[in-house]
């Protein structure tokens, strides 16, 4: 079996490969690995959830917008999360929609340790693919 996620060589980057069996389940392992870059995910309790919408015009566009939203979740409400349920992942209109639910609790640094800043998601490297029926996200992290 394949591992969620791992973090590939980067010079100065995060550079991560996130896999699932479906397309819902490597988008919800690239947003557990992003948190996994700022803290331990064990330690975020599902005291929250959030309603996460994103739309893009291709594959690529909606893993940013749906990482970018995750960050930026974090970044103005000071929310981590720890789980994530991918609910609709469609390709109609040539649009691509997304619509998860995020389950974490509010960054409290006497809990969560704080590992390394996520300044931005990129576009840089990214590819999106399958190899031996899993799907391969790529995708780099700016620190």
């Amino acid at each position: 079996m394949e591992p969620k996620y791992e973090f590939l060589e980067h010079v100065s980057d995060a550079y991560i490969a996130a896999y699932g069996r479906s397309l819902e389940e490597a988008f919800q392992n690239a947003a557990l690995a992003m948190f996994e870059v700022m803290t331990d995910t064990h330690k975020i309790e599902q005291k929250i959830e959030d309603k996460i919408s994103v739309d893009g015009w291709d594959e690529k566009a909606l893993l940013y917008n749906w990482l970018e939203q995750l960050l930026l979740k974090f970044e103005i409400e000071r929310k981590l999360y720890s789980k994530f349920d991918v609910s609709e992942l469609i390709h109609a209109d040539n649009e691509w929609k997304l619509r998860a639910t995020a389950f974490g609790e509010l960054f409290d640094t006497s809990k969560h340790e704080p590992r390394t800043e996520v300044k931005a998601v990129t576009y840089h490297q990214m590819e999106i693919g399958r190899r031996n029926g899993t799907y391969v996200l790529k995708f780099i992290l700016d620190l």
